[in-house]
């Protein structure tokens, strides 16, 4: 739970051991998405090792926003487990940055409709 807001981030670690340094890691890089955006309600991060598959995708890391609204989903695949990370972090900052920017673009957005030199047919 974040200290300062009621923001919950919960890690959960897959066919992989959540060591304390790992936990910290994630906490100090969710913390750049709780300051970017503070209407989020939940930030869940699934990290998995799956020694089966090529060095290069061995470490996936999937992140879930529970936001008011839609929620936010996206996964990273990487060979190093804490890049695995940043990169998602990354990756979900930038989706946040597209949202808000829609959602600005929508408030702004006239709904009414001037019509130059056009005439109205008139009410009989």
């Amino acid at each position: 739970m974040n200290s300062q807001n009621n923001h919950e981030l919960i890690v959960s670690g897959i066919h992989l051991e959540l060591t304390p340094s790992l936990k910290t890691f994630v906490r100090e890089k969710a913390q750049r998405l709780f300051r970017h955006e503070d209407r989020i309600v939940r930030l869940r991060f699934e990290l998995e090792c799956d020694p089966k598959e090529a060095v290069a995708t061995r470490f996936k890391a999937k992140g879930h926003i529970a936001i008011h609204g839609p929620d936010i989903n996206a996964t990273v695949e990487s060979d190093e487990c804490h890049k695995a990370i940043s990169e998602l972090v990354d990756k979900l900052d930038r989706m946040l940055v597209k949202r808000h920017h829609l959602d600005k673009e929508k408030r702004n957005h006239p709904h009414s409709v001037e019509l130059n030199g056009v005439e109205l047919p008139k009410a009989v």
